[in-house]
């Protein structure tokens, strides 16, 4: 049974930056994909990026420029370093482990492993 926690969200004002730590404990977490996804009041949650075994690395496209995944295996650590925040950010981001097929990726009840969640502000 894999645990995920997430650290690091906090209030920031457009254009800051974040970033969030997933540390993983309970299973093998290199082997699992490890996705961020994002839920803002009354929305759906949506996919924000992924790292998958081997090193692949998938965002939203309107992410695209300003988010970074990174994994460190060794600290069971993957990072989601967010650049130029705007408000439409704002959201509670979850990690979440699975082993997802590729065409998959992007939709979160693939996923078996969430974390609590943490919340990221951005206002001005």
């Amino acid at each position: 049974q894999v645990q995920l926690a997430e650290s690091g969200g906090g209030m920031v004002q457009p254009g800051d930056s974040l970033r969030l730590s997933c540390v993983a404990s309970g299973g093998t977490f290199s082997s699992y994909t490890v996705a961020w996804f994002r839920q803002a009041p009354g929305e759906e949650r949506e996919f924000v990026s992924a790292f998958r075994k081997g090193g692949y690395t998938y965002y939203a496209d309107s992410l695209k420029g300003r988010f970074l995944i990174s994994r460190d295996d060794a600290k069971n650590t993957v990072y989601l370093q967010m650049n130029n925040l705007e408000p439409d950010d704002t959201a509670v981001y979850y990690c979440a482990a699975g082993r997802p097929a590729l065409s998959a990726l992007r939709t979160a009840n693939i996923y078996y492993y969430w974390g609590q969640g943490t919340q990221v502000t951005v206002s001005s």
